[in-house]
């Protein structure tokens, strides 16, 4: 009886022994055969990827993997660093090697005349005068400030509860935000002319719509200066100021 059961441990024992070095002989060759291969390593998507993802959010979702030299495409990526600040432009599938033609800059997803909304943002539209945006120069891209101004409802009063700088006047211009990024600008083609030569650009026949990219809080107030008051729109640059001169009104004005 302890003989048979010496046996059975016995052969027990060899097979598992036996296990282990056919999985490390089948690992070692393997091994051998990828490096006949030239492997190289390479990102391979490890979960679906929708199309608009930044590049930023791409390492959760994929993996360093080795593969083949002769399997591994020419644009295949292996070092996201390299395209910091790109999108995906297609829907991925986990098991495909990531392409660096599929990762592009986001503005180049925009509609033609348009822009990509900054994440976090949302756009809303205002239909301003020409002499409201600049004579309709404004282009996608360009940055704002926006300058509302209200006239006060006389029924409000003395006692209406508004700020203390403009406690008193009917009237008040503000600069309200800045560095606002546009993101379409639409205008009616230029009125027909005489046939006169002329070096400046072509006034627009009509109004213009502009739309901004902001947060919704922003997004309301714009909204209500558009319903309630007037918006004026300037082109800003990189290093425009903003003095915090506060509301302007009739009696700052004739200073």
């Amino acid at each position: 009886m302890k003989t048979r059961l010496l046996g059975g441990l016995a052969a027990l024992l060899l097979a598992v022994v036996g296990s282990v070095l056919m999985f490390n002989y089948a690992q070692a060759a393997d091994n051998r055969a990828q490096q006949g291969l030239d492997p190289v390593q390479v990102l391979v998507l490890q979960n679906a990827v929708p199309a608009g993802t930044p590049v930023a959010e791409l390492a959760k979702s994929t993996k360093s993997t080795s593969l083949p030299g002769a399997a591994v495409s020419a644009d295949a990526v292996r070092d996201l660093s390299e395209y910091a600040n790109k999108v995906t432009t297609v829907d991925l599938q986990p098991g495909e090697q990531l392409l660096g033609a599929r990762l592009v800059d986001p503005n180049s997803l925009a509609a033609p005349g348009t822009v990509a909304v900054p994440k976090g943002l949302e756009e809303v539209s205002v239909l301003l005068e020409p002499q409201r945006v600049m004579g309709g120069q404004l282009k996608a891209g360009d940055t704002v400030g926006i300058y509302v101004s209200y006239k006060l409802d006389e029924a409000a009063g003395a006692d209406a509860p508004v700020n203390a700088d403009i406690k008193g006047f009917k009237e008040f211009t503000r600069l309200a935000f800045q560095q606002v990024l546009v993101t379409s600008v639409q205008q009616a083609p230029a009125e027909a002319g005489s046939g006169a030569a002329t070096d400046g650009p072509a006034l627009p026949s009509g109004s213009v719509y502009v739309t901004l990219a902001r947060n919704d809080a922003d997004a309301a107030e714009i909204v209500f200066a558009a319903e309630f008051g007037k918006i004026w729109l300037s082109k800003e640059s990189a290093d425009s100021k903003d003095t915090a001169t506060g509301p302007v009104t009739v009696g700052k004005a004739s200073r």
